[in-house]
């Protein structure tokens, strides 16, 4: 019998900025103590500037792999040897997964947020307006084409930043898209079936309420918020008065989350212990 004892656990962490509010650490180690894994989670503030030395300090220190979040999904595809199926797709990556000394970009947001969806709506033939065209907004809009919705607005204030979301999936997909500049409130075209806030407008501990026209949210319409701190946003509020089906951005965290610790470990976790915090 072996007397060897070893205390060691593998590292995952959390590059974004802001960052202290989001509570992926404790879904992610409920997750690890619930199924007895010998993996710590640690949130990590890291600035655009220093993410290249963040990095190269984990890839140092032998991290298994890390999560990337706001402002971070698009820039670390450069410091990465190589990008996975769904990252390559979507040109944004949330989930860095160590393999065998190579660190590799995977998105986990899309497939995690089309699960959510649909326990309140199937989006096939569906037209959707997506607020946003940042990483979390390149990978929901990548899935819901690959889902043959009917056709996808994206509105944002950045020319720049939606039209390349625009040029993305126009690449990629065969959704027909269009461009909206965001200027002031916005009015949800009458025909739509799904609105997705996929900014980080809400986030606290800034929760304001998304500029939207308050009066075109219609009953019928589904209205989704990736915000998860607070769960409950200015912006679903307003909707469920208006008496649309709202959705909010925990159930998106959790099936990622899932499906970014199997990368790292191998382990299948189940939805349960990551709610548990």
């Amino acid at each position: 019998m072996s007397n060897e004892i070893s205390f060691k656990k593998e590292l995952i962490c959390n590059f974004g900025f802001p960052v202290w509010d989001n509570p992926t650490e404790a879904m992610i180690e409920a997750a690890f103590e619930h199924h007895q894994m010998r993996f710590r989670y640690v949130t990590t503030e890291v600035t655009a500037d220093n993410l290249k030395a963040a990095f190269e300090g984990v890839k140092a220190m032998g991290y298994k792999g890390f999560n990337c979040t706001i402002p971070h999904k698009v820039a670390i595809i450069k410091y990465l040897d190589g990008l996975g199926e769904s990252a390559d797709l979507m040109e944004a990556v949330n989930c860095v997964v160590e393999r065998e000394g190579r660190y590799i970009g995977e998105n986990t947001d899309g497939k995690g947020f089309l699960e959510s969806l649909q326990s309140v709506s199937k989006p096939k033939g569906k037209k959707v307006v997506i607020l946003g065209a940042g990483g979390a907004a390149r990978a929901v809009s990548v899935e819901l084409a690959l889902s043959e919705v009917k056709d996808i607005v994206i509105v944002n204030r950045s020319k720049e930043r939606g039209e390349g979301l625009i040029d993305l999936l126009k690449r990629k997909t065969s959704v027909p898209v269009q461009l909206i500049l965001w200027k002031g409130d916005y009015q949800i075209p009458p025909d739509t079936d799904i609105v997705i806030n996929c900014t980080s407008i809400g986030l606290s501990p800034n929760v304001v309420r998304v500029p939207v026209v308050t009066e075109t949210l219609k009953k019928g319409m589904v209205v989704c918020d990736l915000i998860v701190n607070p769960p409950y946003t200015p912006f679903l509020a307003e909707a469920e008065a208006h008496g649309c089906t709202i959705l909010d951005g925990l159930g998106m965290l959790v099936n990622q989350g899932k499906i970014a610790i199997k990368y790292w470990s191998g382990v299948e976790v189940d939805s349960l212990s990551c709610e548990k915090n």
